[in-house]
């Protein structure tokens, strides 16, 4: 099964649906992460502060699969925040994953209070020349935030990964990067379960013969987002690649469309520190 990918304002590509490593304990990590690339999945997401780089990259190590064909993400985390400390992250991250390169590094948090987000993308932006990671972006960015990053830097984020699912649509922060070419990529796309009471969307899954979680992950790829799943269990993993063999239609990602209540299941970008 092919996934699509999206280009992205470096020059590379991004596989559209992705496998997310948040949570994922790190003694577990390189079993669920095999598992995950059996099934098929190129695109894995991770971040230092998951703890379990090195479960990613034994992983990855002991696929077999071409580094060519697979699409790794890595984070900056909020303490290494700053010019020399997030180069030094990075040089940590690369070495943990057993890597020569990432395809993506992202500012975790913009972390406002420590003024510290502008000297990161700086370092970023060294990152990105030297070809250490073929692009950079951020995760967790408003649109206040990116913004201060057009004015005051050179290279526009790729990325911007952020809270999105049915019931936190994020609509102005993807129509802001949308109109300057930074791709939004959706972590927990799901909505950590909070849908599974949805009549509507039940009804349409029930319509096609899936899973309420493949409809809602249909409606993301739809949308034009980019999305990175998790699950430990392989079957989950599978059921959530199978999205690619039928098509809402627009009646049917309105219905989803209006499930928006603006209500973040996750932490405030302005005051995490």
């Amino acid at each position: 099964m092919s996934v699509p990918d999206i280009a992205l304002n470096s020059g590379t590509t991004i596989p559209q649906l992705g496998f997310g490593v948040f949570k994922v304990d790190p003694a577990q990590t390189e079993r669920i992460v095999s598992d995950a690339l059996e099934v098929g999945y190129r695109h894995i997401d991770t971040a230092k502060a998951y703890d379990n780089e090195p479960g990613v990259g034994a992983a990855i190590a002991a696929s077999a699969i071409p580094r060519e064909e697979l699409f790794v993400t890595t984070k900056l985390f909020n303490s290494d925040q700053g010019g020399q400390s997030a180069l030094d992250a990075f040089d940590l991250s690369l070495a943990k994953l057993g890597l020569d390169y990432v395809d993506l590094y992202l500012i975790h948090w913009p972390c406002p209070a420590r003024g510290l987000f502008v000297e990161s993308w700086r370092s970023l932006e060294q990152i990105f020349e030297s070809g250490r990671a073929r692009a950079i972006g951020v995760s967790n960015f408003l649109p206040h935030h990116l913004q201060t990053l057009l004015d005051e830097t050179t290279v526009v984020p790729a990325v911007n990964q952020i809270e999105l699912h049915p019931y936190f649509q994020q609509r102005e922060a993807s129509e802001f990067g949308r109109s300057h070419g930074v791709v939004t990529e959706a972590w927990s796309p799901l909505g950590q379960g909070t849908l599974v009471d949805e009549a509507g969307v039940q009804a349409i899954a029930d319509a096609y013969g899936k899973s309420l979680a493949q409809v809602i992950l249909r409606w993301h790829i739809q949308n034009g987002n980019v999305v990175i799943p998790k699950s430990n269990r392989r079957e989950r993993m599978a059921e959530n690649f199978d999205v690619f063999d039928f098509e809402l239609t627009q009646a049917e990602i309105g219905i989803i469309d209006a499930l928006d209540r603006g209500g973040r299941l996750g932490s405030d970008p302005d005051v995490v520190s």
